[in-house]
């Protein structure tokens, strides 16, 4: 749905693959025509933050200076802007030492910046970036540090078309440098009739320190290396895996990895309709949008507007949600979602009938009822960046006995609060 210009590997392909991107229009991002942000009944709409009431100013300089307090917010901003790759570690050492075992809403409580109640509880539902970020409360303050650090949380852009092309590109690319193939080969000319495999049930270990792979169809295959891209916990479940596959620190790495919930609903409309001017009960023009980019503490939590122009079709992601937010959601089908949902928004908008221009059925997901997923995002929680640790450096695997090398960890042990999991992948 979006990523931030931050993800410079990813930006990387879609620039090979040539895809086009464009603003993502997060509340009070520049793209976005408004926002409105509601909260125990009271709504706001705003073009900027000036628009909004001092308290919401308040909070905004409330989590910078936690920032800098707590987190040497500008040095570490300059060392990554440098390059400092010595001073980074310096930083993030101490940090880690001293925040190891904080929650994200522990460091704000330690904050003078946010002794406020009130202003932990605007944070939460408002946040920053995309959003409220009261459900990562529980979540270590680490892998907090690592979004606002990067600017993961911001400028976000979305790719035109739909992120779904560009490992639909990739696939039929054909690299104008290659080594191993003759020119002109593309990963779907290396598979049967251009489909990749099917989903893999089986990895074990084999005489030779081979890793042995057996697919859905049984077909058996015997590699050197495979490189696992999935969801960690896929190995603890769907995958059937060898102990011996990696050291037993590292299985209990896997296990503790924290994955977030996470809920989404789109509709499509027939038009961008929420550019129309809203007039008041007289019938003059108010000069506001009649429907806004929407954070509020309904279930509903965020709701998006995407379009492609003034005359064509369009679609609203009608609530984005995570974690307590998302269970809310789990037993309701999409239709029974959609209608708590228009309900919602009936309230924050009471003139607006959303319903008259939907042209589709609702489309959801949460992620934690997807059997491939399982979960979103990962999120560490307190006392678990030595799992971390252990992950992220398992492809360094020199120092590991001869009979626990050769299959490599990737995919969801990355961190961040990303739009989207990815697609199942399969070891290659």
């Amino acid at each position: 749905m979006r990523f931030p210009p931050s993800s410079t590997a990813l930006q990387h392909y879609i620039d090979l693959v040539g895809l086009e991107t464009r603003p993502f229009p997060n509340p009070l991002a520049e793209a976005t025509p408004s926002t409105v942000v509601d909260l125990k009944g009271e709504s706001h709409y705003a073009t900027t933050v000036d628009d909004l009431p001092q308290v919401y100013r308040d909070v905004m300089h409330a989590w910078n200076a936690c920032l800098e307090e707590g987190a040497d917010f500008s040095d570490m901003n300059r060392a990554m802007r440098e390059r400092d790759v010595p001073r980074i570690r310096e930083i993030w050492s101490k940090l880690v030492e001293k925040l190891d075992n904080q929650t994200f809403y522990g460091f704000l409580c330690d904050s003078e910046s946010f002794k406020s109640f009130r202003h932990r509880e605007i944070f939460g539902q408002v946040g920053f970036g995309t959003g409220g970020w009261d459900t990562d409360f529980p979540n270590s303050i680490l892998e907090i540090l690592r979004v606002v650090y990067t600017e993961a949380d911001d400028h976000h852009r979305g790719i035109v078309g739909g992120s779904q092309q560009l490992p639909l590109r990739l696939w039929d690319r054909e690299p104008q440098k290659i080594v191993h193939w003759p020119y002109g080969t593309s990963l779907a000319s290396l598979h049967v009739n251009g489909e990749p495999r099917p989903a893999v049930t089986r990895l074990h270990r084999t005489a030779g320190n081979g890793i042995t792979v057996t697919d859905a169809n049984g077909d058996i295959r015997t590699y050197r290396a495979a490189i696992f891209t999935a969801q960690s916990w896929m190995l603890l479940s769907k995958i059937a895996c060898d102990d011996s596959l990696f050291p037993i620190d590292h299985w209990t790495a896997i296990e503790r990895t924290h994955y977030m919930e996470s809920s989404k609903l789109f509709v499509p409309v027939d038009r961008p309709f929420w550019l129309d001017k809203a007039v008041d009960d007289r019938g003059n023009p108010t000069g506001r949008d009649v429907m806004s980019m929407t954070l509020t503490d309904r279930m509903t939590r965020g709701t998006y507007l995407l379009d492609d122009g003034p005359d064509k079709p369009a679609v609203i992601c009608l609530s984005y949600t995570w974690c307590d937010d998302s269970l809310k959601w789990l037993p309701l089908s999409a239709n029974e979602r959609m209608e708590v949902m228009l309900k919602s928004l009936g309230e924050i908008y009471p003139k607006v009938d959303i319903r008259k221009h939907v042209i589709g059925s609702p489309v959801t997901v949460s992620w934690e009822n997807e059997p491939y997923f399982m979960g979103a995002f990962k999120a560490n929680l307190p006392g678990h960046y030595r799992y971390q640790r252990r992950l992220f450096t398992h492809f360094m695997q020199d120092r590991l006995p001869a009979d626990k090398r050769g299959v490599f960890l990737a995919g969801t042990t990355s961190p961040g609060r990303p739009a989207g999991p990815r697609a199942p992948s399969r070891p290659r």
